[in-house]
This record gives structure tokens, C-alpha cells and sequence, in this order.
């Protein structure tokens, strides 16, 4: 009896040490030993109802440029001499122009708008020169 309790710690030990070795070879070749897992210790896991998981949550979608600083306002003005004599100021159409250098320098301009009911039309005020999409000139040209 002494000697299979002796051959079984025997077969034990050995068992360990071939698997420190394949660790160890596994290792040197760049790849993951044995894992080490230990032991769920939860007992009392409570789980939710599937409702419970499968409960969407609000989407609270905010204004993109609400977390835009603006550095400067411009006004653009409408050349009076464009527009007709009953012309009537409806207020400003807002356009914010982002520019990124060691500081910011966000514009906005507030280019006036003008209609005319006898023609049936609105008049906007250009953009300065060179300022197309919402990038000022010196950021589309790469400089």
C-alpha cells in the first residue's frame, strides 16, 4: 500500500513538472501557457429578466455646435446697392467656421438675409473671400 501512494505522488509530481515544461516551451515560443482560472467564488449570482437587459435607453442627441466655443463674431452685410428698394431685413443665418492652430479661432459669421415680397426672393450675404464649407482657408490649403 506504502509503495502505490508513493508511485501515485511520484506520477503527481511528474504530471506538475511536465506541464511547468510545456508552459515553459510554449513560452519561448511566444505563445500563452496554461491559463490560470481560478474558482467562480459567487455563489448567489442574480441574474435580470430578460426584459430587463433587453431595455433600450433614451438617446439624448445634442446640437453639434452647442460645444463649439466661439472666439469672434462677424457680421456679413448684403450690398445694399443688390438688393431692391422693398427689400425687408428677416434677421441672420448663422455660419460657424472652425480654424485649428495652437489656439482656436472659431468665427462665426452672421451673414444678413433680406427678402423681397414684390420679387419673392431672399437675399443672403456673401461669405469673405475665400471661406467655403466650415474650414477657413489657411486649413483647406494644408498649411
Amino acid at each position: 500500500m506504502n509503495l502505490v501512494e508513493q508511485l501515485s505522488a511520484k506520477v503527481a509530481e511528474q504530471a506538475e513538472e511536465i506541464q511547468r515544461l510545456r508552459d515553459e516551451n510554449h513560452r519561448l515560443k511566444g505563445e500563452q501557457g496554461k491559463p490560470k482560472i481560478l474558482p467562480n467564488t459567487k455563489a448567489n449570482t442574480v441574474l435580470s429578466s430578460e426584459k430587463e437587459r433587453r431595455a433600450s435607453k433614451p438617446h439624448h442627441k445634442t446640437n453639434k455646435h452647442a460645444q463649439i466655443r466661439i472666439d469672434r463674431v462677424e457680421v456679413v452685410k448684403v450690398e445694399k446697392q443688390h438688393l431692391p428698394a422693398d427689400a425687408q431685413f428677416k434677421g441672420y443665418e448663422d455660419v460657424i467656421m472652425q480654424d485649428i492652430e495652437f489656439r482656436t479661432d472659431n468665427i462665426q459669421f452672421r451673414k444678413e438675409k433680406y427678402y423681397s415680397p414684390s420679387q419673392k426672393r431672399t437675399y443672403l450675404a456673401a461669405l469673405p473671400m475665400g471661406y467655403t464649407g466650415q474650414l477657413d482657408p489657411e486649413s483647406e490649403r494644408g498649411s
